[in-house]
């Protein structure tokens, strides 16, 4: 699975960032530069920056930024000819260089001052945890809620129906869970930025890439408990995420717009996969109209805009995953 770049030399890295690009190399240099005072002059830790073959001026402009401002010493780009998505992406970051931890961020993330050393500190303090997950924040420091319980069938229902006094009753199957200040061990992190065992995936193998983009975080954090490793979030290493900078979903879930059809085939592929195949997704979706329905009368009677997004119900059962479609790329910044 393991491999190492020919212009780099001197063995097993102790860290690799793994930063993918999808048309947004401006975010990406961002990202970069945030990197620049903590990976110079650091032979043991290094950057890759996997472009998910990007059709516009991309790579170029990495490429120029690598060797004009001497990030080359400790970053390299990696050119994919297809878009295979987020999991694919960062799998070939794994391929890359062989290194002891990779940190995944997305291109959207600038790096807090001393936040690498932090997370690698914490990795050491707990041998069991698999992933470490950092705080996640806006520029001006104001927390993002990165942790999660488990998405199940019941968590569509609570989400559809968004009701409060139902929220409250079976607040266990609600999936955020509120920013806290000290370190805890969420069933799910978000995966914008994460620092991974080499042993992790060495045991559990790598992200499932028939995720497209969405629900692989998930998936992937299942299995590596499933494997008997803990997930830890700890807030002392702050990492500031641009929140939707390189995907246009979060846009569209906020202003209500329909979502790639990529969504709906990577939400069925988890509920499939996880809950029983197609009885557990039909289930799901059962549930989710059981709860929309209380929604809707809701809405109906306060008349107020609907809370979803446009097409959900139409599409949470027209667009299943398959194999042997690749997913619809719209011509917008995904990755």
């Amino acid at each position: 699975m393991f491999a190492t770049l020919g212009n780099w030399s001197g063995g097993v890295k102790k860290l690799c960032v793994v930063i993918l690009n999808y048309r947004r190399a401006d975010l990406t240099l961002r990202c970069l530069r945030s990197l620049e005072p903590e990976l110079a002059g650091n032979p043991d830790w290094c950057a890759v920056v996997v472009d998910n073959g990007s059709d516009d001026q991309s790579t170029e402009q990495i490429d120029t930024a690598l060797r004009e401002r001497c990030w080359s010493q400790w970053c390299q780009l990696v050119r994919s000819e297809t878009n295979g998505g987020f999991a694919a992406g960062n799998n070939l970051g794994f391929q890359a260089v062989e290194a002891e931890a990779y940190l995944l961020l997305n291109s959207d993330t600038c790096v807090r001052p001393g936040s690498i050393t932090r997370l690698l500190h914490i990795m050491q303090l707990n041998p069991r945890a698999g992933l470490i997950g950092p705080r996640l924040e806006t520029p001006d420091g104001e927390p993002q809620i990165s942790c999660f319980r488990v998405r199940s069938p019941l968590s569509e229902f609570l989400a559809a129906a968004a009701t409060g006094p139902m929220t409250r009753l079976l607040r266990s199957f609600d999936i955020g869970i509120p920013v806290r200040d000290e370190p805890h061990e969420p069933p799910w992190i978000s995966f914008a930025a994460v620092l991974i065992r080499r042993e992790v995936i060495e045991q559990v193998g790598s992200m499932d890439e028939e995720y497209f983009m969405y629900f692989e975080d998930i998936d992937y954090c299942r299995r590596v408990r499933q494997a008997g490793w803990t997930i830890l979030h700890d807030p002392s290493a702050r990492i500031v995420h641009l929140r939707g900078g390189s995907s246009s979903v979060k846009t569209a879930i906020t202003n209500r717009d329909r979502i790639p059809s990529y969504y709906y085939e990577s939400r069925s592929r988890y509920f499939a996969k996880f809950y029983g195949g197609r009885f557990g997704l039909w289930l799901t979706n059962l549930l989710w109209l059981a709860g929309r329905s209380i929604s809707r009368v809701r809405e109906l009677v306060g008349n107020k805009r609907p809370h979803i997004c446009a097409f959900e119900a139409r599409d949470n059962w027209t667009n299943w995953w398959s194999p042997m479609q690749p997913p619809a790329i719209p011509s917008g910044d995904e990755l």
